[in-house]
């Protein structure tokens, strides 16, 4: 069964890649690409990944939050711009507004929840949640390394590049 999943995720990636290559080579056969048998492979879990290979809802999350949180205040506690957000009450607000999947207000209760779903930190994609020890989390960027949260008191939501002492300890697909 593991095998058969790789090996449509892997004919999924490559046809995705070569429906890419053909929009940019020559956009009339973009369309064609599309339609092709092997980009149509079957995912048959409702978590079918987004444009970015992490789910559709975490992509949904991801642009909820950088598009409404970004330049917001942190506060502890808080699960909306004013007053202010904590780690896990943008994550709340972003996969609740994002893409209808209210989690709990707490970094503590979040990886039992029945959406999350670990991963390991080389799989983790745009929209995956990036947990940092116990008590902090963040969505996943594209960007190599970044992540995007609430960070702590006097600062703003917004992007945060991983260092050698801080950086995510485990990750989660939500869908």
């Amino acid at each position: 069964m593991f095998s058969m999943t790789v090996a449509a995720m892997r004919r999924h990636r490559i046809a995705g890649a070569a429906a890419l290559a053909a929009a940019l080579i020559a956009p009339g056969a973009a369309a064609a690409a599309a339609a092709a048998p092997a980009a149509q492979a079957s995912v048959s879990h409702p978590a079918r990944t987004g444009g970015y290979g992490g789910s559709r809802a975490g992509n949904a999350a991801l642009n909820w939050a950088e598009g409404h949180a970004r330049g917001c205040w942190y506060s502890y506690g808080g699960s909306s711009c004013s007053p202010g957000y904590d780690c896990s009450g943008l994550v709340m607000a972003a996969f609740g507004h994002g893409a209808g999947i209210w989690l709990p207000h707490s970094t503590y209760s979040m990886p039992g929840n029945r959406h999350l779903h670990r991963i390991s930190l080389s799989q983790a994609r745009r929209g995956d949640l990036m947990f940092y020890g116990s008590g902090h989390v963040e969505i996943n960027t594209i960007w190599y390394h970044q992540t995007f949260g609430a960070h702590h008191s006097g600062q703003r939501v917004g992007w945060r590049t991983w260092s050698p002492w801080w950086h995510p300890t485990a990750a989660y697909r939500v869908w």
